[in-house]
């Protein structure tokens, strides 16, 4: 598979925390815990979402809003309580808040929060933008209600679901942000016809010993042109930007079962082990053999507390 944005999506590992329904009537603010990405599908009303130092954006129903990274961000009604006093919730049942005055609601949200178990969470977050606002898309809010829906049934089967539903979720959301307009990452230079080009070359063939000149003639483009254009679409220079995903990839496949670190360095273009674990070191602060270590370890230690929990 070389789908740039599948690849990283598969990568962040994603995983439903929880999911709830809100109402709200009146005038009402809310903080969510900046602790997890947040999304949310606005079923009815309007609002407002802001992540601090940024422009306030309009929520209406039928629009959807992603905040990939824990950001401090308010969600509000729009007109703001006195004093910008944040609300309480008020639990109505088990998985129903209630925002604001008593009464009819004039505003109900899907929420939820999700995690991602990745190592390289922060590298792979940091190409993507920092709120995704998509509107009158119905089958995000579809999925959203699924992601809902499963949380609370219990099924056999249920993480796995959950999982699947979360990455379908995450790549719809950010395929129909990508465009110039988006933040310079992975979505803008998907969005740039030449570029895609490149990137998906980079992610296709990451064994390949690429330089600037291939790559930019996959870009059908000069050396310096498609340098700067990656630079300032992707918002890294092309061989970091290579470098990272060998990196990311090189540790997804150190966190699996048994892989040598000299078969990890040939499935991410490295000629020797030695030459490899010199890179992974100077990337990732330690060797491969010790990353592999420490994660076995950390695996053991999580097995033994839940074990201790369950006796």
């Amino acid at each position: 598979m070389n789908d740039p944005l599948a690849q990283m999506i598969g990568l962040l590992q994603p995983s439903a925390s929880f999911s709830k329904l809100v109402t709200a009537t009146g005038r009402w603010a809310v903080r969510p815990p900046g602790t997890q990405p947040f999304y949310a599908a606005v079923l009815d009303g309007d609002c407002e979402v802001s992540i601090t130092g940024c422009v306030p954006v309009r929520l209406c129903g039928g629009d959807f809003v992603l905040i990939p990274a824990a950001h401090d961000f308010t969600m509000v009604s729009l007109t703001p309580p006195p004093g910008g006093r944040l609300t309480e919730p008020a639990e109505l049942r088990p998985g129903v808040f209630h925002l604001g005055d008593p009464g009819v609601p004039d505003t109900r949200l899907l929420v939820g929060h999700c995690t991602f178990r990745s190592d390289d969470t922060a590298l792979l977050v940091s190409l993507l933008p920092k709120l995704v606002v998509v509107r009158g898309e119905r089958r995000l809010t579809t999925l959203v209600e699924l992601l809902s829906e499963e949380a609370r049934a219990g099924r056999p089967g249920r993480d796995v679901v959950l999982a699947r539903l979360l990455e379908v979720l995450l790549i719809e959301a950010f395929r129909a942000t990508t465009g110039p307009t988006a933040a310079p990452g992975l979505l803008r230079g998907l969005a740039d016809e030449r570029l895609a080009a490149a990137l998906r070359r980079m992610h296709g063939e990451p064994t390949r010993s690429w330089t600037i000149g291939d790559l930019a003639k996959e870009a059908a483009l000069s050396r310096s042109t498609f340098f700067e254009r990656f630079r300032r679409e992707v918002g890294v220079a092309p061989m970091e930007y290579l470098l990272g995903w060998r990196m990311a990839i090189a540790k997804d496949l150190l966190r699996g079962d048994s892989v040598s670190v000299g078969e990890v360095a040939r499935r991410v273009g490295y000629s020797s082990s030695s030459t490899f674990s010199v890179a992974f070191a100077r990337q990732v602060g330690t060797s491969p053999t010790t990353y592999a270590r420490q994660h076995e370890r950390a695996i053991a230690d999580s097995a033994a507390s839940t074990a201790s929990v369950l006796v």
